[in-house]
């Protein structure tokens, strides 16, 4: 069975930063996606990055493009997304998900309908 595991969440004032990490267990790790989504209670949930892994190729939502970036260690199978330049409206439950992609995806990367492999999630509030 597919294990995520991430950390990393917090309270921060906005302007602040983060780092949020997601450890994937059981599951393929080369080749394949890892995301970050986010979610608020009554909101569908949000593509917020993705990489692809073993490859490098990124995707970003518009929204956080130029504060946060997303990277990985295949050699401990985390991925991690760094988080800068917190706004409150970053304030969220985020996910980690994990699928079979390729660098052609496209948006499809930033798309929960495309992942079937989740974390628990982790909470992330930005006080302004």
């Amino acid at each position: 069975q597919v294990q995520l595991a991430e950390s990393g969440g917090g309270s921060v004032q906005s302007g602040g930063s983060l780092r949020l990490s997601c450890v994937v267990s059981r599951y393929p790790y080369l080749s394949n996606c890892v995301a970050w989504f986010r979610q608020v209670p009554g909101d569908e949930r949000e593509g917020v990055a993705a990489i692809l892994i073993g490859d490098g190729k990124t995707w970003y939502d518009d929204s956080v493009k130029g504060r946060f970036t997303i990277s990985e260690d295949s050699a401990v199978k985390t991925v991690y997304l760094q988080m800068d330049s917190l706004k409150p409206e970053d304030t969220a439950m985020y996910y980690c998900a994990v699928d079979v992609c390729t660098a052609a995806y496209g948006w499809a990367a930033l798309s929960y309908h495309e992942y079937e492999n989740w974390g628990q999630g982790t909470r992330v509030t930005v006080s302004s």
